[in-house]
């Protein structure tokens, strides 16, 4: 195994700094890297960014706003958080196994006099309270398994930053987003910063992979992680796409995530379809789209289409009955 600690706190730079160990550093079995990045909401692959973001408050404090590689929601970094990622040839394709991956910060955080666990479908928590959240994502068999830690977070900014849609605060039964997180640091017998949190973790990881060692980024390397920083992932067209047409919306939530999809239907029949949401998967759900262009707009004809290939492949863990369901009543 490989380890990384990026000196940047450039959000667009980590972000393409790991697409770059995930896409390109095939040869290295195993990759960890640990990464602090400036205020900035990072939104998962398939999210419409626009509906995730309080965009007159993030341009109002200077937040920056990055997608990633990988499903999953949106989640607010800034200085006192501390970014994972684990890269591996390993794991099998579609397993999805967050918890196995997130064994690192569990021994850590035992170590400091705290008991963690693994929760739901992606999160960690401290006494019901969560403070990591995390997403993966599949490259040629590869796997990339990232975790925002909430160390010492200002949750204030997390909460105005951040629009939480009301089916999921409904989902969850509470009436505060604010109270179902904490910080670790919060929960520590003795404060520590973040920076030393981090050193903690890596040698966590170190004592669980003795035979770990540093990897250093050429100069050749590193500019074109930062060419694909600005051409890709700080990119507006990456971030925020073009608005779809349409005319029908619908939003579904299940266990495994949120499916929104924008329509444009004619006559019955879907003429463009366009799918965003939170859920995990490792297809590309603009094979879904085009799947279902020319289809008629009727729940048992979009099954019917859905029956032609493997759903699981896109939507982790939700039947085509499920997904068919989230696109037409």
């Amino acid at each position: 195994m490989k380890y990384i600690v990026s000196q940047s706190n450039d959000p667009a730079f980590n972000i393409a700094q790991e697409a770059y160990a995930f896409r390109e550093m095939l040869d290295e079995d195993e990759i960890f890297i640990l990464w602090i990045n400036e205020p900035t909401i990072v939104i998962g692959k398939h999210q419409n960014a626009i509906e995730e973001i309080n965009k007159e408050y993030t341009d109002a404090h200077d937040i920056h706003i990055v997608r990633r590689l990988s499903g999953g929601g949106a989640v607010y970094h800034d200085l006192n958080n501390l970014n994972y990622t684990i890269i591996s040839n390993k794991a099998d394709e579609g397993a999805f196994d967050f918890k196995t991956f997130s064994k690192p910060v569990i021994d850590t955080l035992a170590k400091l006099g705290v008991k963690a666990e693994f929760t739901g479908r992606n999160d960690l928590e401290i006494d019901g309270k969560k403070f990591c959240g995390n997403a993966q994502a599949y490259y040629k068999g590869r796997m990339m398994h990232h975790g925002c830690l909430m160390f010492d977070v200002d949750r204030s900014v997390l909460a105005d930053a951040l629009k939480v849609s009301k089916d999921k605060i409904e989902s969850k039964g509470i009436k505060s987003v604010r109270a179902r997180v904490t910080n670790i640091n919060d929960e520590l017998p003795q404060k520590m910063s973040v920076l030393e949190f981090r050193d903690a973790l890596l040698e966590q990881v170190k004592e669980e992979n003795p035979d770990m060692t540093e990897y250093t980024f050429s100069e050749a390397e590193l500019e074109r992680i930062k060419q694909s920083a600005k051409e890709q992932f700080g990119n507006w067209n990456w971030i925020y796409g073009t608005a779809p047409d349409y005319t029908i919306k619908r939003s579904v939530r299940y266990p495994a995530g949120k499916i929104t999809t924008y329509a444009n239907v004619e006559k019955s029949v879907i003429k463009s379809i366009k799918i965003y949401g939170d859920f995990f998967g490792i297809g590309d759900v603009a094979d879904i789209e085009g799947l279902l262009v020319g289809c008629r707009y009727d729940y048992k004809d979009v099954l019917e289409k859905l029956k032609t290939i493997d759903t699981t492949h896109y939507f982790t863990r939700m039947t085509r009955e499920e997904v068919a369901k989230a696109i037409v009543a």
